[in-house]
């Protein structure tokens, strides 16, 4: 987990008001018949100065949606496109929920404040625009247990119940609401430029590539790459690294996002949007998260090739700008930044010192191997070999040239694993929905926050560079 947020003033920053004209349609909140705060992100508030909010302060900005100071005078709903399993669909865009407003953290980082449940827009096509409450208490454990495992991902701002039954197909009903507000670093989403390029807008997808690079900045593209001085293929290299990383971070967390559609998948490399999640019970590349993806598109496996298959509709999307030859150069990149992201955050997690690239490519192989004879999960095999410790086999002959990181936290030298395995997730929820007993959540949330504490400071994501210079 990265270090704790550092405390910083409110600063409101909306940028995208230079190009909402293009990019989303103003949009009201729903008016909901009560307001219930569930969910506060105590890590998070502070870092964008709004830690001092009372209970009705908060619930007035994050249940009501009254507009922050000096921020969006109203939410945007953004509008995209995507594929979706692989077929394109123009019909889409933020169709229950919306960007509420922009503001910086400590580091001048651009974040915003988005939200699921909170009504319809001119993209709900049909949908009620709401989240059930059970939906928000998933998106909560996800967003902690994926950042305490160094996944660059969204953070669950706050859940407030809105007091409304709804009816779902895919769990009992009627069901109790919420709207959830999530803490992104930006909701520009490959779809975005999709849709630039399908109604020929160049000039419009010009200044998105322009948007991302100010606002989103990262290193330069490889001295030797063509066309390295030119916009969308600074970016393209840039959204290149940031997803090899968010894929290799994927898979050493054991985690299945479900959904890995065009419109799921951020510029800035950054996780979002959970729905039907799941982490590995053991290591199993076949293993599904979505009940409705019959043909393992999807599959934990098959993540980074679903990633890279994405990258090539960015590229596409931005071939409207410039030639194919340097974007192709900069997806080819995929490959080396993925296995080389896969062994810094494998040894990170593993708590031991990288060596050669031979070294870390012999100690996945052989952890994979010790996962998938042995039917155990990443939860499982992490902590039981914590630094190097308890191997046997070939396992312990390859890891006998690593030395472990750090000091030996207490955390393990518990009997099992901090997991978030699905029986877990329905049991928290259980307690919720049957007893309105909150407890098990409250302190779920708070052993995985030791489990970070105890992982130390993640590798930081690939593809960017700090922000200093905003006032």
């Amino acid at each position: 987990m990265p270090t704790e947020p550092q405390p910083a003033p409110y600063r409101s920053a909306p940028a995208i008001s230079a190009i909402s004209e293009w990019m989303g349609d103003v949009v009201d909140a729903a008016s909901f018949p009560s307001h219930a705060l569930r969910f506060r992100n105590s890590r998070w508030d502070k870092a964008v100065g709004l830690d001092s909010l009372d209970e009705a302060r908060w619930l007035a900005h994050f249940g009501r949606f009254e507009p922050l100071p000096d921020n969006l005078p109203r939410p945007l709903a953004l509008r995209y496109h995507g594929h979706q399993f692989r077929v394109y669909n123009p019909q889409i865009g933020d169709g229950r929920g919306f960007l509420f407003a922009q503001l910086r953290d400590a580091q001048g980082r651009l974040l915003d404040l988005g939200t699921k449940g909170s009504g319809t827009t001119p993209y709900s096509r049909q949908g009620d625009g709401r989240l059930t409450l059970k939906g928000a208490v998933r998106e909560i454990l996800a967003t902690e247990m994926l950042e305490a495992l160094g996944v660059c991902t969204s953070k669950t701002f706050s859940v407030v119940e809105t007091g409304e039954s709804l009816w779902r197909g895919d769990e009992p009903s009627p069901t109790r609401s919420a709207v959830l507000t999530r803490l992104s670093h930006s909701h520009i989403r490959i779809g975005s430029f999709q849709r630039l390029a399908a109604l020929d807008e160049k000039a419009h997808l010009s200044a998105l590539v322009d948007y991302c690079l100010s606002h989103f900045p990262g290193p330069p593209p490889p001295a030797d790459a063509p066309g390295r001085d030119q916009p969308p293929v600074v970016l393209m290299h840039q959204a290149v690294e940031r997803m090899a990383d968010l894929a290799a971070s994927y898979m050493v967390a054991g985690f299945v996002h479900g959904v890995l559609n065009t419109d799921n998948i951020n510029i800035t490399g950054e996780s979002f949007d959970y729905g039907p999640w799941r982490f590995l019970p053991r290591w199993d590349p076949t293993f599904t998260a979505a009940y409705f993806d019959e043909n393992g598109l999807y599959a934990f496996g098959r993540q980074p090739e679903a990633i890279r298959w994405n990258l090539a509709q960015l590229a596409i999307s931005l071939r409207v700008l410039v030639e194919a030859e340097p974007l192709i150069a900069a997806l080819d990149r995929f490959g080396p930044c993925y296995t080389k992201a896969m062994m810094r955050r494998f040894c990170w997690r593993l708590g031991v010192q990288p060596r050669s690239p031979e070294q870390d490519a012999a100690l996945i192989e052989a952890a994979e191997v010790t996962m998938r004879e042995g039917q155990i999960g990443p939860f499982a095999f992490f902590h039981r070999h914590r630094g190097g410790r308890d191997a046997v086999g070939p396992l312990a002959e390859v890891l006998a040239d690593y030395s472990p990181t750090g000091e030996d936290h207490s955390h393990w030298r518990q009997p099992q694993p901090e997991s978030l395995l699905i029986d877990e997730v329905e049991a928290i929820w259980a307690a919720i929905a049957e007893h309105d007993n909150w407890q098990p959540l409250h302190a779920k949330v708070a052993a995985i926050r030791q489990l970070g504490e105890a992982l130390g400071d993640a590798p930081a994501p690939s593809g960017h560079l700090p922000i200093t210079t905003h006032a």
